[in-house]
């Protein structure tokens, strides 16, 4: 009776599952065969034949950040490379014109673009902002790009698809339903086995609150979540033709989550390398003030307070008649929660007192980050598994002491010996990095020089010819 009783149960329920799962396969049929229908009804180029449209998925394309950076020179590259395509950036920067957002790639980067650029504008973007998502904030974000993706799909059905900022949920809803060849360049996993440890250590840290780090049990239910959410990203990551990461570390986290490694490969972003090795190399000639130099965007990852508080334990912890020392902040604010930041650290510089000594400079324009790096003594950097390190190359190839964190990309792909010569200097915390920075400032100009000269020696391998090679080498598959 009881077996009877469940079958009648079980059997509607599996005939309606089935009906519905047929119902929503032809629902994503349907709509993949409007999406194509779509796409060739959009017009010709002039000779007749539609041009191929390359598509990068790059919300915040107005960002001053070294993925930015990355993008206008992958565009530049297609368009030196390819005669008929036409490159689209789906953008969220609706305060901007195209136009005002080409001119800002040349003014913060020096990257002019050959040909025009097809701008997508997109109005959903807030469902990507982490401040939307209190809590669960992978997750949200992550749906919200879902969102975000299918607004462009609808808005530009491209041939060619490039995530170029790390959302991997948009992926197969481009491939699938779009019909497109994917690819993507990512610069940071969403998330990495180092998340995943920091959780299960119970590490306090930016992303890990602490009310969680003292809960067993809280600590157990994120890192189901996190579990959970890696199985997601592994498989929607899968789903790329093409995928490059910029630098060994990013590499090891992808192949483990994504466990594509057939069509994974390393291309290191592109520095301007050129531009900084432009500035001559010399010993210091004043020696009555030196200037530590940190260039990064003002995010919570980078560790903007503990620059402050080493710098503060330096200063604190000099005696006798010293040069003195002014620590300059330049970095990119891309909204109001930056801009807050800002404001957080400077209170931080007069409750530690050494705000006459530190000096802000946001969004400033290439020509000044050049100046004041070539200036600077000191290049610093503190952003613990710094996926890469644009700013950590252009301080070196500018002729500073480099000082990055012991962990990520500085460490495996950047601050390494060239020609088993020492190229820059890493550290760990508040403590080592006042202790080698006094050490940097206890040497000789001579002996900072030769520093310096080997870091430079060793930063070709980041130019942007490399990473045009590179990255024609590994999108190749795409135009097939």
């Amino acid at each position: 009776a009881c077996f009877r009783l469940l079958c009648s149960l079980l059997l509607p329920a599996l005939f309606l599952s089935g009906i519905l799962c047929i119902c929503l396969v032809v629902l994503l049929w349907g709509v993949r065969l409007w999406i194509q229908r779509k796409k060739q009804l959009s017009s010709a180029g002039r000779d007749g034949r539609r041009p191929l449209l390359v598509a990068f998925f790059h919300p915040y394309c107005n960002a001053g950040g070294g993925g930015e950076r990355v993008l206008w020179c992958a565009i530049r590259t297609l368009q030196k490379k390819y005669r008929n395509v036409t490159c689209v950036v789906y953008t969220g920067d609706r305060d901007a014109t195209g136009e005002e957002i080409v001119e800002g790639a040349f003014r913060r980067f020096n990257i002019k673009l050959i040909h025009p650029v097809k701008f997508v504008f997109l109005e959903k973007r807030f469902l990507v902002e982490a401040s939307l998502y209190p809590h669960f904030t992978l997750l949200g974000q992550s749906l919200g790009s879902v969102f975000l993706g299918w607004e462009a799909l609808l808005k530009c059905v491209p041939d060619i698809y490039i995530d170029s900022m790390g959302y991997a949920f948009t992926i197969p809803l481009f491939k699938y339903l779009g019909g497109c060849r994917v690819g993507c360049y990512v610069h940071y996993p969403t998330i990495s086995t180092d998340m995943l440890s920091v959780v299960r250590n119970q590490d306090t840290r930016f992303n890990n609150a602490a009310f969680i780090t003292s809960s067993p049990l809280f600590s157990k239910f994120k890192l189901l979540y996190y579990y959970f959410f890696a199985f997601m990203y592994g498989l929607v990551g899968s789903c790329s033709d093409v995928v490059m990461v910029n630098s060994s570390w990013t590499l090891n986290h992808i192949l483990s989550l994504w466990r594509a490694g057939a069509c994974t490969s390393v291309v290191y972003p592109p520095c301007d390398v050129q531009t900084f090795l432009d500035i001559p190399l010399e010993v210091e000639k004043n020696t009555s003030e030196y200037s530590i130099v940190s260039v990064s965007q003002f995010r919570p990852e980078k560790d903007h307070p503990m620059q402050i508080r080493a710098f503060a334990k330096l200063l604190k912890e000099r005696v006798g008649p010293q040069p003195s020392l002014k620590l300059i902040l330049i970095g990119g604010c891309r909204n109001q929660q930056d801009e807050e930041r800002v404001n957080n650290l400077k209170r931080l510089c007069e409750e530690l007192g050494v705000s006459d000594d530190v000096m802000f400079r946001i969004n400033i324009p290439f020509e000044e980050l050049k100046r004041h790096l070539a200036e600077a003594t000191i290049g610093l950097h503190t952003m613990w598994n710094e996926h890469f390190g644009i700013g950590v190359v252009e301080c070196m190839a500018a002729g500073t002491v480099i000082l990055a964190h012991n962990s990520g990309g500085p460490k495996l792909d950047i601050v390494v010996p060239h020609e088993g010569r020492v190229t820059g200097f890493l550290a760990e915390d508040e403590d080592s990095y006042a202790e080698t920075m006094a050490y940097i400032f206890s040497l000789s100009p001579e002996k900072r020089l030769e520093i310096r000269e080997n870091a430079r020696r060793s930063v070709h391998r980041f130019s942007d010819q490399h990473f045009e090679d590179t990255f024609l080498q590994s999108v190749e598959p795409l135009f097939k």
